[in-house]
Parts: structure tokens; C-alpha cells; sequence
């Protein structure tokens, strides 16, 4: 199989910054083992976007977990054969071990 090297699209990005913010950087890609400055900027965005993303994830599925459940406890489903089965069961070993 030939090996093929898969290219990504390249977008600039652009900040004037205060020259200490920009020696604060450096001095902290430096001391991070990093390559260049553009190397730890892209690394630290990322890994905030990240957090952000992930931290936005688990607001929206913990609303939608809190809507589903006090809408089946205001509004509680019908119990099925299983549950039934079950209540019968619970009943009958409760009886049982008394």
C-alpha cells in the first residue's frame, strides 16, 4: 500500500499583542520544551477549547438529563409487564422472609 501524506488546509491567524505578553509566551514555549511560539499558542488554545467544549457538553446533556427526569417524575410512564413482574415478586419475598 502506498504511503500517503494527507495535507490540511492552512487558515493565518493574526493578535498584536503587548511585547511582555509576547516575551511572558516565549519564555513559557521555552521552559515547555516547545519548538516555536506558534507551537505552544496552538497547543494552549486547543487544549482550552477543549475544556470549553467539554465543560459546554456536559451543561447541556446534565439540562437535558434534569428535564428528562422531572418529566417522568411529574409525568411517570405506565410500569410495564417487567416492572409488574417484578412489584409481584418483591411482594411475594418480602411475605416470605418476615
Amino acid at each position: 500500500m502506498e504511503n500517503q501524506v494527507i495535507q490540511q488546509e492552512k487558515a493565518r491567524f493574526d493578535a498584536k499583542i503587548p511585547r511582555a505578553q509576547k516575551e511572558l509566551f516565549e519564555y513559557a514555549a521555552s521552559i515547555g520544551g516547545y519548538r516555536t511560539l506558534t507551537d505552544f499558542i496552538i497547543n494552549a488554545v486547543q487544549e482550552k477549547a477543549n475544556v470549553i467544549i467539554r465543560e459546554h457538553d456536559t451543561i447541556i446533556a446534565s439540562e437535558r438529563d434534569r428535564a428528562t427526569f422531572f418529566e417522568a417524575f411529574t409525568n411517570p410512564p405506565e410500569p410495564n409487564e417487567k416492572l409488574k413482574e417484578a412489584a409481584v415478586f418483591y411482594k411475594k419475598f418480602i411475605e416470605e422472609n418476615r
